[in-house]
């Protein structure tokens, strides 16, 4: 049995079918307002807070469709035709994109895949906690399929961290290659397209894959060679998480390009359907990536989907990451999902690590999401930084070039929000302490003509396929830790300014 003992993070200084998950909040819909309201402004434009309204959980050890263990939120998004209201809430079918699967100590073979879920909610709404007993039931999810992720050959993709490089060919860059000859990708992100197609951005290349609705790869966008890991003059894709019988990449870590585990963390398209946008974790290592107190200015991209055979990169700019102070050291809170609201609007999930149910440390200090802001920021697509000349060498940012700005919105880690629901952030570290990840955002309307700019915004953690009932790869295993992170879905009202739309 395969025995644990680092796990897999962001941190980049560490080397079935329609099975029932909880049970449903059965009262009706109340029609009234979250009492606490928390008013933001971004250059004049008022982004409302109304607060957690509803909680649900999926199991730890539940399994997919083909009978391994389910894996959470890497990525999330929504089958926005789907989403109604009903007598009782509302329902709509979502995709969950777990992550590269269970692994610690090197990497796995697990099969890249999606998760469909149908999801039911019913919101509580009103100053009063919810009853005890129904806390965290106020989101039902019912796994409707699982998806398997294959290459253009019909071959599956692996999570096994690559040690070699598949040449282009056939309208594809060269890709990440695995020793079991499977092209590699550690998923992050997923967007689904009008046409049932996906995107999904990946952490190996980083590279962004386009789907078929039936898990097919379609294309593949290759960055600027900035962001493409280089050891000793080579593209190398190893994230230094090698599997059974693979070597360690020497360097462990790239001289450039993005640093291992940072790679395409959050994406998301456009309101007008025209802008598919990026954004990697944090900082490449010539941008100060080398170092956890200097990650701080990473970039995001925008590709233009106007040909959508043939993307091309429209815009690029740097991102200044929120700091945070943990036992007296400055550090710097990488991101996690991106959400645009509009054309250059965006909510930005950041993070620490390390901390929450699952891990040693208890209490969080910085889980936020953020709003960003490109109005103003310097558009740097195509100039000498998507070489390999620095925007922000050793973490100092080129003078001349101007990032785009963050303003805190939600604290996921507010107790008096957390407590209402049966939830904590910190101290006694047991479920019911927010685990480490969380990684997926989206939104959807109230579809309230009284409230027309009102939406749900869903936040799932990504729960690092934790379990002490797990089986993946053909074999069970249990996790060291000791615990049973089920994947816990936070569902928060908001109120967006009128002038945007995120669909």
């Amino acid at each position: 049995m395969f025995q644990p003992q680092f796990r897999k993070s962001d941190r980049f200084w560490l080397a079935s079918a329609a099975a029932t998950l909880m049970l449903m909040m059965p009262v009706a819909l109340p029609r009234i307002v979250q009492a606490a309201e928390r008013v933001v402004t971004v250059n004049s434009l008022q982004f409302v807070d109304k607060g957690l309204v509803a909680v649900g959980r999926i199991p730890a050890n539940q399994r997919d469709k083909f009978g391994e263990t389910f894996g959470s939120g890497s990525g999330m998004s929504v089958e926005r035709s789907t989403w109604r209201r009903t007598a009782t809430g509302y329902q709509g079918n979502f995709v969950l994109l777990p992550d590269r699967g269970y692994n610690v100590e090197g990497t796995t073979d697990y099969r890249a895949r999606l998760n469909k879920l149908s999801i039911q909610l019913v919101p509580h709404l009103g100053a009063a906690p919810p009853p005890t007993d129904t806390q965290q039931t106020g989101v039902k999810a019912t796994l409707v399929d699982t998806i398997l992720l294959t290459d253009v050959a019909g071959e599956y993709m692996t999570g096994l961290d690559p040690d070699a490089v598949r040449p282009p060919g056939t309208g594809l860059p060269a890709l990440p290659l695995a020793k079991n000859g499977h092209v590699s990708i550690d998923p992050e992100a997923v967007v689904r397209m009008a046409d049932g197609s996906y995107f999904i951005s990946d952490e190996y290349g980083p590279y962004i894959y386009r789907f078929s609705a039936e898990g097919k790869m379609v294309a593949a966008i290759r960055p600027p060679e900035a962001f493409i890991p280089m050891r000793k003059g080579a593209q190398n894709f190893s994230s230094n998480n090698p599997g059974p019988g693979a070597v360690i990449p020497e360097p462990p870590n790239p001289n450039s390009g993005r640093q291992n585990n940072q790679g395409f963390e959050g994406m998301s398209l456009t309101p007008d359907g025209r802008h598919l946008v990026v954004i990697l974790q944090s900082a490449t290592r010539q941008d100060g990536g080398d170092s956890a107190a200097t990650r701080r200015y990473t970039r995001m991209l925008f590709y233009d989907l106007s040909t959508a055979n043939q993307p091309r990169l429209d815009a690029e700019y740097v991102v200044p990451l929120p700091v945070f102070d943990a036992a007296g050291a400055t550090l710097v809170a990488a991101q996690s999902e991106l959400v645009a609201l509009g054309a250059t609007k965006f909510l930005l999930l950041a993070r620490d690590s390390n901390n929450g149910y699952g891990m040693k440390g208890a209490q969080s200090v910085f889980r936020k999401i953020m709003i960003l802001d490109t109005e103003g920021a310097t558009n740097i697509a195509g100039g000498e930084f998507d070489g390999l000349k620095p925007v922000a060498p050793k973490g100092v940012l080129d003078a001349a070039v101007k990032p785009v700005t963050l303003t805190p919105f939600i604290d996921l880690n507010d107790n008096a929000q957390l407590n209402r629901f049966g939830l904590h952030s910190g101290v006694p570290n047991d479920r019911n302490n927010l685990s480490e990840k969380w990684e997926a955002v989206s939104l959807v309307s109230v579809l309230d003509p009284a409230a027309p700019d009102d939406y749900f915004m869903f936040v799932i953690n990504d729960n690092d396929f934790i379990t002490q009932d797990g089986f993946q790869v053909g074999a069970s295993y249990k996790d060291a830790s000791g615990a049973d992170v089920d994947t816990t879905m936070l569902v928060y009202r908001v109120t967006l300014p009128k002038e945007l739309k995120p669909y």
